[in-house]
């Protein structure tokens, strides 16, 4: 089995005493560990680490164990690469969603088979169409749109893990949005550790257009998440002033790592 590799930013989260390393310093060194482990047909989970993840860190409970058992982490948020940068550890912007089309042509190369799972099979089978059209010849054996509610730590999950793996898979995209996509690629990775578990969110979504993500000038000037706000108050204003209020604590606990403090 191939090595994990070592921390480049570690997170402290006081509240449970839990350290999130971040591993992984840029979308090329992703896909080069990526590359490296589906040609030895050696799995993987990999987690895309923002500040609500961060908030969510801070109740114990099964999200905790799933990002100890996350291969690989990567800053999906400027927040986190700020934080990363008043450390002295300096770690580059990865956004899932970004990772979803580089990630299908990784498996053309490798001749690894693909899975969808999540979101809904109309918007599964819209992104596929999109993924086979930027990625040709990229091989997607099945899409799993599980009911909802979905319970990632339930026997039904199992079953769905087994009925993926029985396909062939070798690359699963989990687009159930955290913290259920972080718990059922921790769970995949003992049940079937030969799959590589990508967890993307809404980048299944964006692809197919069910949802639409901010415009690339928004990104660049890193207001992705006031774009998605005002798109959606109702669900993500909570989360987002939730996120806000953890925010200082995280920069200071940085420059402690800084300064040899932590």
């Amino acid at each position: 089995m191939s090595e994990t590799p070592s921390p480049l930013f570690v997170i402290n989260i006081r509240q449970t005493g839990f350290r999130l390393g971040v591993n992984v310093a840029d979308a090329d060194d992703l896909l080069d560990l990526a590359r490296v482990r589906l040609q030895n047909h050696d799995g993987f989970a990999l987690a895309t680490v923002n500040l609500d993840h961060l908030e969510k860190l801070r109740h114990p409970g099964p999200f905790t164990d799933a990002y100890a058992a996350q291969d690989f982490v990567v800053a999906d948020g400027n927040p986190i690469v700020w934080l990363s940068r008043l450390a002295g550890r300096p770690v580059s912007l990865v956004p899932g969603s970004d990772m979803v089309l580089p990630m299908a042509a990784v498996a053309v190369e490798t001749d690894t088979p693909v899975a969808l799972l999540g979101s809904t099979q109309e918007a599964l089978a819209a992104s596929a169409e999109a993924l086979k059209a930027h990625a040709p010849g990229l091989n997607i054996v099945g899409t799993f749109a599980p009911p909802f509610p979905f319970d990632p730590g339930s026997a039904m999950a199992d079953d769905l893990l087994d009925e993926v793996a029985a396909t062939g898979a070798r690359l699963v995209y989990l687009a159930l949005g955290a913290p259920k996509q972080e718990i059922l690629a921790a769970r995949g990775r003992a049940r079937a550790p030969q799959l590589g578990f990508v967890s993307i969110g809404a980048g299944l979504d964006f692809l197919a257009g069910t949802q639409t993500r901010a415009p690339k000038w928004v990104r660049k000037l890193a207001m992705e998440w006031v774009w998605r706000m005002l798109t959606n108050p109702r669900r993500l204003a909570k989360r987002y002033a939730l996120s806000a209020v953890i925010l200082p604590g995280l920069a200071i606990d940085a420059l402690r790592q800084r300064w040899g403090k932590s």
